[in-house]
């Protein structure tokens, strides 16, 4: 016979489960770990038992989750090319031969951001090192590429096969194309985050969890067709919406790249080109250097500021030909 459910009283009086923290500070102000979870972080310790201190404390910080693992990933690399040696032997010369076997600017760019953010966490978070072998090296700089937006009748080309694909492929493109908004921030809006109070005028709020990208959240104005648009993904859906485009990352990089081809676009069409083509679109209409960083959720700092000068570039009127001169 099954046993009776235990009274309100009883079960409180019954022990809970707890789960003991995963880190804690130590009276010298380091991090230990527990007994049979995570062996304590040291100078001695080796680089493996320190990647996974540093990974624990990206996630518990609260950075993306593609953020993690690259980092996870080029510190495993680092690992294998510096071999079993502990994390207080790790030298200049180290740094160097991982920086060096980069193939181009931009991975040389990415992994020493990775080993710097590194040595800084055990320098000034787990306080077990003293002297930051990365600090002697600086990143390339990596100037910006034009972007190429689509043009006018490029754009209305993409709406109409986004369409034709159906709703939520439509609804993806037009909020990249028409709002700027990121791929991330696709994937990453519901529908509560959409205010419907007036069908021409919805509001559209990018919200987002992690407090360090709290400074990219932003409310857009968009216009009845959005609201069009989502009328039609919910006659077709057979569940309550709650994501509108509940799909990873790389599907819907195919899915813009299925309906740029169905489209007869000939050019490279990523989510990126859409929000490059929002800006300059943006851009043309009158927006300024400081509106399209607001417009775009981008930080006020140099590189943006020179993203945003491309936009406005590429929006000026043309510049016209001289005619022939006539000959004598």
């Amino acid at each position: 016979m099954a046993s009776k459910a235990a009274k309100p009283d009883e079960a409180e009086r019954q022990p809970r489960a707890l789960q003991p923290p995963l880190f804690e500070l130590g009276a010298d102000g380091r991090l230990r770990g527990h007994v049979g979870l995570l062996p304590d972080l040291t100078p001695d310790s080796s680089l493996d038992v320190a990647r996974y201190w540093y990974r624990r404390y990206l996630e518990q910080s609260g950075h993306p989750p593609n953020t993690v693992k690259s980092y996870s990933y080029d510190l495993a690399v680092f690992e294998s090319l510096v071999g079993p040696k502990p994390i207080r032997a790790i030298t200049r010369r180290d740094i160097a031969t991982f920086l060096n076997e980069s193939r181009g600017r931009s991975t040389r760019k990415r992994r020493l951001t990775t080993v710097s953010g590194f040595f800084k966490y055990l320098i000034n978070r787990a306080k077990v090192l003293d002297n930051d072998p990365t600090a002697a090296f600086y990143p390339e700089h990596i100037p910006l590429k034009t972007p190429q937006p689509l043009f006018a009748e490029e754009q209305e080309r993409l709406l109409a096969a986004a369409a034709d694909d159906g709703p939520r492929a439509h609804l993806a493109v037009w909020l990249m194309l028409r709002l700027g908004l990121t791929r991330s921030e696709v994937l990453g809006l519901r529908a509560s985050h959409i205010d419907w109070s007036d069908p021409q005028r919805p509001v559209v709020y990018i919200f987002y969890e992690t407090p360090r990208r709290r400074l990219r959240e932003r409310k857009l104005l968009a216009d009845a067709e959005l609201t069009g648009i989502y009328r039609r993904l919910l006659d077709e859906s057979d569940e309550p919406l709650d994501y509108l485009v509940p799909i990873l990352p790389q599907s819907l990089n195919k899915l813009v790249e299925r309906v740029a081809q169905a489209a007869g676009i000939q050019k490279p069409v990523t989510p990126q080109t859409l929000r490059h083509t929002f800006a300059v679109e943006q851009a043309r209409r009158g927006a300024s250097e400081d509106e399209l960083l607001e417009l775009l959720g981008l930080a006020d700092d140099a590189r943006n500021r020179m993203s945003v000068r491309r936009y406005l570039k590429l929006a000026a009127p043309p510049l016209p030909a001289r005619a022939e001169t006539g000959k004598d």
